[in-house]
């Protein structure tokens, strides 16, 4: 018997307009599952900045995904998820599953605090999403037909956000996923260029991959209106973690879904069925 058969409480969902939350949510509401979906910009509201906004997201929920905005290695991100945990389980909450991020020593301890939390837990713990390339600061470069990124030809096992909401749902509705830590990529690891040169395929237009100094990078992103905070983040996303400490592809989806990873070449196949980069 499924979880959901067990407990018709709410699901809480925490960044529900999010690359990952709005996968969930459109799964579970499928479902016929009774979903909370919160931000900054729903009723009720929810708000990692202010506390006030927790209780009534939390209102008899005992299933909660928990992504934290904008992520885990920001200054402050630990004590807020810990918190969060503890009042989580305070309201009743039974079953938190968290989305994390590989190589990021930040975030591997908010994953510690959620362990310790006395919760039943779940980690997804993922690397870079292909996503980046259609829905976030890459899908404009690829537009353009330029990719200049501070990278070297490090590679990257890029994860497809349908695997991580397939793999969040699964944990949030069926037995067996309790107390485990999954770690979620893609079947292969692709360098910059060679994402490049799969999408120019795919699209049939060019699309260079050129590596520039970060320096020259950070002030583009500045230069075309991207907020500080979030230059700083991808920047350390770009300098810190892509350095090939996550270059290995890992078995986390094969072992939570009992099949394969999307690759790389399905999720730009979707994207071109559904224009994402028609100019």
């Amino acid at each position: 018997m499924s979880i959901s058969q067990l407990d018709a409480a709410p699901i809480l969902v925490l960044g529900g307009n999010g690359k990952t939350g709005a996968r969930v949510v459109q799964r579970l509401r499928a479902m016929s599952l009774d979903v909370r979906a919160c931000s900054r910009s729903t009723e009720p509201r929810f708000d990692w900045n202010d506390r006030t906004t927790w209780q009534a997201a939390l209102d008899g929920i005992q299933r909660v995904y928990v992504t934290y905005q904008p992520d885990l290695a920001v200054p402050g991100a630990v004590d807020s998820v810990s918190a969060f945990f503890d009042q989580a389980l305070t309201s009743g909450a039974k079953h938190i599953v968290l989305l994390s991020g590989r190589g990021e020593e930040e975030a591997q301890a908010a994953e510690q605090a959620l362990q310790a939390s006395g919760a039943q837990w779940t980690i997804l713990r993922c690397s870079w999403f292909m996503q980046n390339f259609s829905e976030s600061f890459l899908r404009d470069p690829v537009l353009d037909g330029a990719l200049a990124l501070p990278a070297s030809n490090i590679k990257e096992p890029f994860v497809d956000a349908e695997d991580i909401a397939d793999v969040a749902v699964a944990a949030l509705t069926q037995a067996g996923h309790t107390n485990r830590l999954y770690e979620l990529t893609g079947p292969r690891a692709l360098s910059f260029a060679e994402a490049a040169e799969c999408m120019a395929r795919a699209t049939q237009r060019e699309i260079r991959f050129e590596s520039v100094p970060p320096d020259a990078f950070r002030a583009g992103l500045l230069e075309a209106g991207v907020p500080a905070p979030e230059v700083s983040l991808i920047m350390y996303l770009f300098t810190t973690v892509l350095d090939g400490r996550n270059a290995q592809p890992m078995n986390g989806v094969r072992d939570a879904l009992q099949r394969e990873p999307r690759t790389f070449e399905d999720y730009v196949a979707r994207c071109v069925a559904d224009g994402v980069w028609t100019p």
